[in-house]
């Protein structure tokens, strides 16, 4: 798949306690420990690499943030996290083009 399907978010826990990550509509959740940086990817559905969007249009990734959570929602057609080594962490579908932080 071609970047322009393809997008990617970093997000880092830069506090003093874990974090944990939640990644919807799959419901998974990860703690991420102080100074970690994750990436998370996605794939657009559509033949023309664009985005459902959550609050609007065309948007690959919506993300709340409380004191203690994060929460990605994911507007791909799957996912995958993993650190900014490429080292895989999570992946929901296995249908999910190739793996790791740039894929």
């Amino acid at each position: 798949m071609d970047s322009v399907g393809t997008a990617r978010l970093l997000i880092s826990n830069g506090g003093e306690s874990a974090l944990e990550l939640t990644v919807e509509p799959w419901a998974e959740t990860h703690q991420m420990l102080p100074k970690q940086t994750w990436v998370v990817v996605t794939h657009s559905p559509a033949a023309d690499g664009s985005w459902s969007g959550t609050l609007r249009e065309d948007e690959p990734f919506q993300v709340d943030y409380r004191p203690e959570s994060i929460t990605v929602w994911v507007n791909g057609n799957c996912f995958h996290l993993s650190d900014t080594d490429a080292n895989v962490i999570d992946s929901a579908d296995w249908h999910c083009p190739a793996q790791g932080a740039f894929s």
